[in-house]
Order: structure tokens, then C-alpha cells, then sequence
């Protein structure tokens, strides 16, 4: 009898350990554009932006990066998000680096506020379906500085609204700065990002498509246009 129990107990762990396995998504993909645009901000040419993930859930990780492929002058960035997600809540930390920064030797394991390319911001966002919005806070590292030269916090939020036309997946976008930082060159509040995106998957393949995808992106507060093109390419 024992024989047997002990024979169902390993076939019940095996068949968890198999479960728990196929709940974990993998990503590894990587995004090819004409220009790196974040937050309404110019940050280099074309580039390469590579994406590697694991999520479990609700709970995931992240690695992003950027590589400039025309430029070799371009910023170079890493950045490890941790986020959790239930229903339409998320909440999460990412840690970017870059070679923007204090430390003109670009070492990453060095954290000291005063000469670190870190940047340390916590997020919180509800997506209610038609409508996300995003607040987002550098509480760490490289941060900038408010008009009396203290840490700003600096802070930026988002509305986004998804939406499927002419058989393209479209989002529109609004981004602010709510008070004054030189991290995003505001004084008092601004508005940054204004954008409209479309994506459509091109059939290559039975079994491959090309994500495609094109965005029109302005800064009201720099009267700065931009327009990028970009693909997706995914392992799986």
C-alpha cells in the first residue's frame, strides 16, 4: 500500500511541477525602429530594442534595452522592471540605466546617488478597458531637481485609449509632468506626449507574422514632431 501511495504522491508532484510550468509566459522578442522616442523626448536614432521576460501570475519580469544601429554616439540602456498585475490594477518598479548619467565611466553596480546611471521609479495604473491611466515616481538614483535645487521626485501620468480601426489596433496617448523638474525640463506642469499609434500584424508565414507598427508623437511644451516606424520580431 505504501508502494502506492508513494508512486501517486510522485505522479501528483510531477503532474504540479508540469502545470506550474506551462502557467509560466516567456517573452523574447525584440522591437526594430527608425527612432528611440520615450515620454515625448528625442533619445536616439534608430536602434535596436530587445525585450526579455518571464511572467507568473500576475507577477512579472522584465529586461528592456536599447541599442543605437546607425549612431554610435546613441544612449545605451538597460532596464529591469518588476510588476504585478490583478484585474485592471497594476503596480510595479523599474530600475533603468543608461549611459546618460553621473558616472562618466558607465559602470552599473554603482548605486551611489551621487554618481549613478541608475534611475529608480515606482508605478501604479488601472486599466478600466477604454481608458488606462498611469502615475508613475523616481523615488531613487539619478533624479532630477525642483527650482530649489531638492530632489523633484519627478514624476510623469498617462491616459491611454485603445481602439481598432480599418483593421489596425490603434492607441492614443496623453502624458503630463505635473510639477517642476529638470529630469523632464518642466517648470510647474506640462503637457509632453501627445500620440497616436497604429499596429497591424503582417502575414509572412502559416505560422509567422511581422507586428508592424507606426506612431506620430508631439511635445506641446517643446513644440517638438516626431514620426516612427517600427517592426516586431518575436522568438515566442
Amino acid at each position: 500500500m505504501k508502494k502506492y501511495l508513494l508512486a501517486a504522491f510522485a505522479w501528483l508532484m510531477a503532474t504540479s511541477a508540469v502545470q506550474a510550468q506551462d502557467n509560466v509566459e516567456t517573452t523574447v522578442e525584440t522591437d526594430v525602429v527608425s527612432q528611440y522616442v520615450w515620454r515625448g523626448m528625442d533619445l536616439g536614432h534608430a536602434s535596436i530594442q530587445p525585450t526579455l521576460g518571464v511572467a507568473y501570475k500576475g507577477l512579472s519580469l522584465s529586461a528592456w534595452g536599447t541599442v543605437g544601429l546607425t549612431d554610435a554616439n546613441d544612449v545605451r540602456e538597460i532596464d529591469l522592471t518588476l510588476s504585478y498585475t490583478t484585474g485592471g490594477l497594476n503596480i510595479g518598479i523599474t530600475d533603468y540605466w543608461n549611459t546618460d548619467g553621473l558616472d562618466s565611466e558607465n559602470r552599473y553596480f554603482r548605486y551611489n546617488s551621487h554618481s549613478t546611471n541608475h534611475v529608480f521609479e515606482a508605478s501604479v495604473g488601472y486599466d478600466f478597458g477604454p481608458l488606462s491611466l498611469q502615475w508613475n515616481t523616481i523615488f531613487a538614483g539619478n533624479d532630477g531637481y525642483n527650482n530649489s535645487g531638492e530632489r523633484a521626485y519627478s514624476s510623469y501620468i498617462e491616459a491611454a485609449a485603445p481602439f481598432a480601426l480599418g483593421g489596425c489596433e490603434w492607441q492614443a496617448t496623453v502624458g503630463a509632468v505635473p510639477y517642476t523638474t529638470d529630469y523632464y525640463g518642466a517648470d510647474g506642469f506640462i503637457i509632453n506626449n501627445v500620440s497616436l499609434r497604429a499596429q497591424r500584424n503582417i502575414k509572412i508565414t502559416d505560422t509567422f507574422s511581422l507586428p508592424v507598427f507606426g506612431q506620430i508623437a508631439v511635445n506641446p511644451s517643446t513644440e517638438h514632431a516626431y514620426f516612427v516606424f517600427g517592426f516586431t520580431l518575436k522568438a515566442f
